[in-house]
């Protein structure tokens, strides 16, 4: 499984997928700041990477359908919170990925949960 890590995470970030044996590479190493979302949204399908992002636009299923990307993730946090919490919700993420597969999903990571969203068809 492949990652492109959204601008707004770094090296710290990175880390924690490489210690885990993924493939993953960042919105920043690549130059990308500053895309549009339809931009990375298709940058990461041409790539076969699952999207990890802090940007609710991609929880849109409509504008950016997970069952046509790699995956997409969400990591729900509010903008005041620590590294602290934002590493916890990677490594729970990073944990539920043993037991089911992303590609295709629209992942929401929460505190305690994640949220998954499977389209029954390719009209979402």
């Amino acid at each position: 499984m492949k990652f492109k890590l959204d601008e707004n995470f770094g090296n710290r970030t990175q880390e924690l997928f490489r210690a885990k044996g993924y493939d993953v590479q960042s919105v920043l190493s690549q130059r990308l700041s500053g895309c549009s979302d339809s931009n990375l949204y298709e940058v990461c399908y041409a790539e076969q990477r699952c999207l990890i992002t802090l940007d609710l636009d991609f929880a849109d299923v409509l504008r950016f359908p997970p069952s046509r990307s790699y995956g997409i993730v969400v990591i729900r946090i509010s903008r005041n919170n620590r590294y602290a919490l934002l590493e916890l919700l990677v490594r729970q993420f990073l944990n539920a990925l043993s037991e089911m597969s992303v590609t295709g999903k629209l992942w929401i990571v929460e505190m305690g949960r994640i949220r998954i969203h499977e389209a029954n068809n390719d009209n979402e």
